[in-house]
């Protein structure tokens, strides 16, 4: 069954042109393209992360972060906000999303009639949010706008009257958390008590990826983050931002010194499933964070004297069947390439968000693309996943990247909770760091 669904995602990939950029021609050669009306990214930074619970966000809501982004983000960029013609923040979690993203707009001095929405794709939502502004330029609505991806795990925000008193309620909740976090603790909870605690087994277990597989993509992961940190390769990425007297400017998420030895060593979760091998250690991270880009037309751009970091060619949304969730990139990967006319080796970096090993692994290995070309800087596993936030992190990630190697080509993509995946093309424009005047 499992095989049957993954082929009938291939199947399905498309070869029509929607949510492409604004020129129909395909192939490399068109991608590369200059055209006045390409949308492109000017900025894109994000702050550090911080873990859930006991990191540097713990207390700090999400208008308050997205506040402090924006300013420092006006600082650096000299740009008049006024000049924005919309904001889409991607989040998942505030309990009132509209509410704190325009009170953080006005408090950061974003003129009142300088529009905002937000969006809610649950692990896409950032990527959503770059679409959406993206899709409004190119309807020729707007000129130019900012796309933000904000998250703090640690304050979201469960009725505990809803989740006692309606059964339904808890136990779509229960199977929303445990897909993100499956380490996670519920009063009573275990698989005779909720039937969800199965369909989570049941969701897994078909990909039967070893948990000495696991592992390994897991140390691949943290191996490569803690080098990044201690080579301050993520420092070309974050702006500091300044929150209650005290300036955040370092991940305090990532466990430099992981092991095989201390990975094979955690006790997997729900122990009652037997063959359990989903751990702390090889699922991604809790933590908090907040990321934006901000994109108008090159003609604008050029006009404007704005520095052109990349621009946008197209994104691909999909449905999978939920029971295999985590399966979203197999099908969203090869539809967003398909309808730019690019081949999967043509991308230089891929930034594949690493939700579950398990997961992640079989996604690498069903796609066959070498890990020499994903998460080069490590992944969600060691960097820790913000839901909303994730989606503008990876493009954040991926353009600095691509400007350290002074390559081309960014592909990325998530698996999103509920069956569903979502993948983005972006061309790098910028300078190499050694070229630019930083």
């Amino acid at each position: 069954m499992f095989a049957s669904a993954v082929a009938i995602l291939r199947a399905r990939i498309p070869s029509t042109m929607r949510n492409v950029s604004t020129h129909s021609g395909k192939g490399i050669s068109a991608v590369l393209q200059k055209n006045p009306d390409d949308i492109v990214i000017t900025f894109a930074k994000r702050t550090a992360m911080g873990k859930y619970r006991k990191g540097q966000f713990r207390d700090i809501p999400v208008d308050e972060m997205m506040q402090a982004l924006l300013k420092a983000t006006f600082e650096k960029t000299k740009l008049d906000p006024a000049k924005l013609d919309d904001i889409c923040v991607g989040t998942c979690h505030p309990p009132s999303p509209m509410y704190s993203s325009r009170a953080a707009a006005l408090a950061s001095g974003i003129p009142h009639d300088v529009p905002i929405s937000t969006v809610n794709r649950l692990c896409s939502s950032g990527l959503m949010a770059i679409r959406n502004i993206a899709h409004a330029i190119q309807s020729g609505e707007i000129s130019m706008g900012m796309a933000i991806g904000v998250e703090n795990m640690t304050l979201k925000q469960v009725s505990n009257s809803l989740w006692y008193s309606n059964p339904n309620l808890r136990a779509a909740l229960v199977l929303h958390l445990l897909l993100l976090n499956p380490w996670t603790k519920f009063p009573g909870l275990t698989t005779a008590s909720n039937p969800w605690v199965g369909r989570l087994k049941w969701s897994l277990k078909p990909i039967n990826v070893s948990r000495q597989k696991q592992d390994e993509y897991a140390l691949i992961s943290h191996t490569r983050a803690t080098k990044a940190m201690a080579t301050g390769i993520f420092s070309q990425e974050i702006i500091p931002v300044e929150i209650r007297g005290t300036v955040i400017s370092v991940d305090d998420t990532i466990r430099p010194g992981v092991t095989m030895e201390m990975l094979s060593g955690l006790k997997p979760v729900f122990q009652e499933w037997g063959d359990a091998a989903t751990t702390a250690g090889n699922a991604s991270g809790i933590g908090d964070g907040a990321a934006l880009c901000i994109l108008t037309t090159r003609e604008r751009a050029e006009k404007e004297n704005m520095e052109i970091l990349g621009k946008w060619v197209g994104s691909a949304v999909v449905g999978v069947e939920p029971r295999y969730m985590g399966i979203g990139p197999i099908a969203a990967i090869p539809k967003v390439l398909t309808q730019v006319g690019l081949t999967k080796d043509d991308i230089d970096i891929y930034e594949i968000n690493e939700a579950f090993a398990s997961q992640f692994a079989y996604c690498v290995e069903e796609l066959g693309i070498s890990m020499d070309k994903i998460n080069p800087n490590g992944g969600a596993i060691a960097v820790t996943h913000p839901l909303g936030m994730t989606g503008v992190r990876q493009v954040v990630t991926g353009l600095t990247e691509l400007r350290r190697r002074d390559k081309k080509l960014l592909c990325t993509s998530m698996c999103v909770g509920s069956g569903m995946g979502a993948a983005g093309i972006f061309v790098n424009e910028a300078q190499p760091f050694c070229q630019a005047k930083l």
